[in-house]
């Protein structure tokens, strides 16, 4: 895979969620639209929850991972409707712009544009402002981390929780579990090399927190935050070492690995059961988390 293109690798995901992303899955209703970007329109896809209740919904901002370069809502639609039904949210799921026709930082201007925005135009979706999580997988999961320091540090929306998904959190981090599945395990670091070739540019720093946000200098005070990994994964232990940061700077962390389980298994639960377990499971979790009454989830946020 290292050695397509990127228009090819595009190609081979979405065939490839063609096959293994979980179909047929019923909601309440989507929506398309496209919002106002930082360079021109942002799509976004809403998914409403089968079973709703009168009222305003949570919700949950929702990026999709593909390491800047590949994948889409498309690639994801399958994931944002488990989670939907199963976190009784409004998932957004946000289309940044990518690699290489637009370089870093353009995806995370756009996260952070369609963040601010989505709270700016919370009434017109039905959305409750105080149960607003972020999330995603893979590099969507650095954007939502990424997205919710800056929240923190412009005094911006005030978000209630960060749901990573296998997230990248240090792109030099030599760690045991990228040695140990850098071949073999679907996602290979030789992937990772290729995607940061397009990624990047020349002048970029890899220790910038917004490409890495392990290194930021001050995690105090971010939203509570459930991280998921995969016991096969090359960026394991990028979650635990953002879990535990985190909890060292007093925010409130669960993680989860999953067993058994590779990178990018939130996209298989049409062809690995346990894969739809365990999305079924991150849904539950959020749906537990937000349904804290909107006091609760200040008073979790301050611990």
């Amino acid at each position: 895979m290292s050695q397509l293109s990127p228009d090819a690798m595009r190609k081979a995901m979405s065939k490839l969620a063609e096959v293994v992303d979980a179909r047929n899955i019923l909601i309440g209703a989507s929506e398309d639209r496209e919002i106002p970007g930082p360079a021109g329109g942002i799509p976004l896809r809403i998914y409403t929850p089968a079973t709703t209740v009168a009222g305003t919904l949570p919700a949950l901002i929702y990026f999709h991972g593909g390491t800047g370069v590949f994948c889409s809502i498309e690639t994801h639609d399958g994931l944002c409707r488990i989670l939907a039904n199963e976190s009784g949210c409004r998932v957004i799921s946000v289309g940044y712009r990518l690699a290489p026709e637009h370089k870093f930082p353009a995806a995370i201007d756009d996260a952070y544009a369609a963040t601010e925005w989505i709270f700016g135009h919370r009434e017109g979706l039905g959305i409750d402002p105080e149960r607003v999580a972020v999330g995603g997988d893979s590099a969507g999961a650095t954007l939502a981390a990424v997205v919710c320091q800056q929240a923190k540090e412009r005094a911006g929306p005030d978000i209630a929780l960060q749901v990573l998904l296998c997230p990248v959190t240090d792109l030099a981090l030599n760690s045991l579990s990228r040695r140990a599945f850098a071949k073999g395990y679907f996602f290979e670091m030789a992937i990772f090399d290729w995607a940061l070739g397009h990624y990047l540019s020349a002048v970029a720093d890899i220790s910038d927190p917004r490409l890495s946000p392990l290194r930021a200098i001050d995690l105090r005070d971010l939203p509570p935050t459930h991280i998921h990994t995969a016991e096969f994964d090359p960026f394991r232990d990028d979650g635990k070492a953002y879990a535990d940061a985190l909890e060292r700077a007093h925010v409130p962390v669960t993680l989860t690995c999953h067993q058994g389980l590779i990178h990018h298994f939130y996209c298989m639960a049409g062809a690995i059961p346990y894969a739809r377990v365990a999305v079924r499971g991150i849904g539950n979790s959020v749906k537990a988390a937000l349904s804290c009454a909107p006091g609760a989830l200040k008073t979790a946020k301050l611990r």
